[in-house]
């Protein structure tokens, strides 16, 4: 699975964002797809998950009720709706793809990783 993620730029605070994460190669079937954040000298921590097949969802406590993430499986696209943004969201925003039904938040889980997208949000 090759994915390739998109959408990042400059916002500011309260304003919103939709990346997108398409996704190329095989079928997603049972696969989960998240969504990840970096900032320079912090670890990568995880924003949202998608169950493609039932569409499930999981969040990050931090972004809880303010982003969204969803699927179109005609596209293989992966999105996340990002509303109310802080400077606090400002980072490097990856996607990734796991070959499992079961959704975790640890990036190393993600064998399938896409590039960043910088989200940069000003105050």
């Amino acid at each position: 699975v090759q994915l390739q993620a998109s959408g990042g730029g400059l916002v500011q605070a309260g304003g919103s964002l939709r990346l997108s994460c398409a996704a190329s190669g095989r079928t997603l079937s049972n696969y989960n797809m998240g969504w990840f954040r970096q900032v320079p000298g912090k670890e990568r921590e995880f924003v949202a998950a998608i169950n493609w097949n039932v569409g499930s969802t999981y969040y990050a406590d931090s972004v809880k009720g303010r982003f969204t993430i969803s699927r179109d499986n005609a596209k293989k696209t992966v999105y996340l709706q990002m509303n109310s943004l802080k400077p606090e969201d400002t980072a490097v925003y990856y996607c990734g793809a796991r070959n499992s039904a079961v959704i975790v938040t640890g990036w190393k889980n993600y064998v399938f990783r896409g590039q960043g997208t910088l989200v940069t949000v000003s105050s």
